[in-house]
């Protein structure tokens, strides 16, 4: 599963203190041509944010110190805010609510399954390139 050629490279990040997690997510987008960017805390996160044009993030639900709903919070200040997906163990109803209504895109539940990571991705980076495009058209429109 490929992002359209004419959208350039789709950058992942993946925000977690368990390196299984980067190392999973890893091995399941080796066959694509996207880049998984890795951050074990909040703060590494920021920089990588701040580095990175990046649609979607994959974010642990505790972070230690800090939580999914904090980087929520940095990401809604970013001009082009990516999509964010909440990853658990615990993915359970409650979970869904949670993130869904604070404005996350999706929750995967862990141990991951390749086909839903692939598809929750894919699904989250149209939205944002989506978003993206209707503010490129809002900017044009003002000028």
């Amino acid at each position: 599963m490929q992002a359209p050629k004419s959208a350039g490279l789709l950058k992942v990040l993946s925000v977690s203190p368990h390196e299984h997690d980067h190392a999973a997510l890893q091995s399941i987008v080796d066959h694509s041509s996207w880049l998984l960017l890795k951050a074990d805390s909040l703060s590494s996160a920021f920089i990588l944010l701040g580095k990175h044009d990046i649609s979607v993030v994959l974010c642990e639900r505790d972070l230690r110190p800090g939580a999914w709903t904090d980087l929520l919070d940095c990401i809604c200040d970013i001009p082009r805010p990516p999509s964010l997906i909440v990853t658990s163990r615990l993915a359970d109803d409650r979970l869904w609510a949670e993130a869904l209504n604070l404005g996350a895109w999706d929750v995967l539940a862990k141990p991951f399954d390749r086909m839903e990571v692939l598809r929750s991705i894919k699904v989250a980076w149209q939205h944002w390139h989506d978003q993206d495009r209707a503010f490129a058209v809002r900017i044009q429109v003002a000028s």
